[in-house]
C-alpha cells in the first residue's frame, strides 16, 4: 500500500474529529522526520539510564549532551512554526536553550524533554494552517528557512543523531532519501 493510500485509509479509520497535516504540506518530508524521531526514541529507549552518562560517536560530546540537543532542536523548530500562526507568550519569546544544563537532568527528566519537545513540534506541524508552509521561519542563530524545510531538517538532524547515540544504529537504516 502506498503512502497516500496509508494516510487515506488512517483518515477514513480515526474520522472526523481527528486533525491532519494541511494537504500542502511535505508529506513525503514529514514522515521521514516522524520515522526518525521513533528510530531515535527506539534508540534512546535501548539505552539503560547508566548508559545515558556514555560518550556519543561525536567527539568530546556525551550522549545526554546530544539528547539534550536533539530535543532542543524539536522544540525551536517548534517556537518558529508557532510563530507564524499566532504571537509567541513572552516566555516563548525570551526562551533560549541551555543544553549543557539540560545533559545534567536526571535521566528520567531527560527523557520526558525528548519525548514532549518531538510531540510539541508534531502539533506545530499538524496545525500549520496550507498556505504557511512556504512563509520563512527565523531560528535562534538567525537563520532563515521555510516552514515546508523544517521536516526535512528535523529528519536529516533525528536520523544522525540516533545514529550518533552510538549504540547500535546504522547507515544502512537511514532512508535512500537522507543519505548522500
Amino acid at each position: 500500500m502506498s503512502e497516500d493510500a496509508a494516510r487515506a485509509a488512517l483518515r477514513a479509520r480515526q474520522g472526523a474529529g481527528a486533525r491532519y497535516d494541511a494537504d500542502t504540506a511535505p508529506h513525503d518530508d514529514l514522515l521521514l522526520a516522524r520515522r526518525g524521531t521513533a528510530y531515535f526514541a527506539r534508540r534512546l529507549t535501548m539505552l539503560s539510564d547508566a548508559a545515558l552518562d556514555e560518550a556519543s560517536l561525536l567527539p568530546g560530546i556525551g550522549r545526554r549532551h546530544l539528547i539534550a540537543q536533539i530535543s532542543y532542536q524539536a522544540r525551536e523548530l517548534a517556537l518558529a512554526l508557532k510563530a507564524l500562526r499566532a504571537p509567541l507568550v513572552p516566555e516563548e519569546a525570551e526562551w533560549r536553550p541551555d543544553v549543557a544544563l539540560a545533559a545534567t537532568l536526571p535521566a528520567r527528566a531527560l527523557r520526558h524533554l525528548f519525548d514532549h519537545a518531538v510531540k510539541h513540534l508534531d502539533v506545530e506541524w499538524r496545525d500549520l494552517p496550507g498556505a504557511a508552509w512556504d512563509r520563512d521561519v527565523r531560528l535562534l542563530s538567525g537563520e532563515s528557512l521555510s516552514a515546508r524545510e523544517t521536516a526535512r531538517r528535523r529528519a536529516q538532524t533525528v536520523w544522525q543523531a540516533a545514529i550518533d547515540l552510538g549504540n547500535g544504529g546504522r547507515v544502512a537504516d537511514m532512508p535512500d532519501a537522507l543519505r548522500g
